[in-house]
């Protein structure tokens, strides 16, 4: 076989894999380049063939080149958690202004978070020329970490790039607050993840107030309520800013929106 016929049956052969070992395990949701579906199947799989462009919000666009080998970038998504319970129950009540903010920041990426894998609703996107990967846990509140442990192992995120966000009962009423680190201050939700993320509280976090119950109402009664007209705008107001901080660390990154720099 002359020099031609071999580098064609090459090419014939490394196409025959891509396709045998690419869509069949392809996650639900398609990649918008080749490097998550490289470090998840084969380093011969250079560019998923059903990719689907994420929706893109600040600084810089979308791409649509089909990115070499050579031009791939390896660094994990960010993978945005918000916390909250399922359910139309749920839905409006203090201790799901996580999924509000999700829902917000979905909103603004044109994605829908509708779609459930490993334990969450997921939606893909880009920001600022970052990846990634929006999740609501569907485990309910006790048992996100369950959602959260599997989608890092499966997107290998390092827990450094795992945003969760959160209502917090020492804050005030739609008061934010973002960290870089911390224990689970008593929360359920975080108490899980820290669990599944074997441990590690080093992962940021970004904190809404829900304010304390005042007399006699439990806690646990107290964050199943809805918010009052008066606190609503407050939240209003704090989604909005919870999102704005987000397109920060994407854009500027976690230390510099950690000092207070917006995009």
């Amino acid at each position: 076989m002359n020099v031609t016929g071999q580098l064609s049956q090459a090419f014939s052969s490394i196409g025959l894999v891509r396709n045998v070992v690419g869509p069949a395990y392809l996650p639900r949701f398609a990649c918008v380049n080749s490097r998550l579906c490289c470090q998840r199947h084969s380093r011969l799989h250079t560019g998923c063939g059903n990719r689907r462009p994420a929706a893109a919000i600040g600084a810089g666009t979308l791409s649509k080149t089909v990115q070499t080998s050579s031009d791939a970038v390896h660094d994990a998504p960010w993978l945005i958690v918000g916390l909250g319970n399922i359910g139309a129950r749920y839905s409006g009540t203090r201790h799901n202004v996580g999924f509000q903010v999700l829902d917000a920041l979905a909103r603004k990426l044109g994605v829908s978070l509708n779609k459930a894998q490993d334990k969450a609703f997921q939606a893909r996107g880009t920001i600022a020329g970052q990846q990634v990967i929006l999740a609501k846990p569907i485990t309910f509140m006790n048992l996100s970490g369950e959602a959260v442990g599997k989608l890092t192992r499966y997107y290998k995120v390092p827990p450094q790039q795992v945003l969760v966000v959160h209502d917090d009962l020492d804050l005030p009423t739609g008061k934010v607050r973002l960290r870089a680190k911390g224990g689970h201050g008593g929360h359920n939700g975080m108490r899980s993840i820290v669990q599944h993320l074997k441990g590690s509280q080093d992962f940021p976090r970004l904190k809404i107030g829900i304010g304390r119950p005042s007399g006699q109402l439990p806690v646990a009664s107290f964050v199943l309520q809805a918010f009052d007209k008066t606190d609503a705008v407050e939240i209003d107001i704090a989604v909005q800013e919870c999102c704005d901080i987000i397109q920060a660390i994407m854009t500027v990154g976690l230390e510099k929106a950690l000092s207070g720099v917006r995009a």
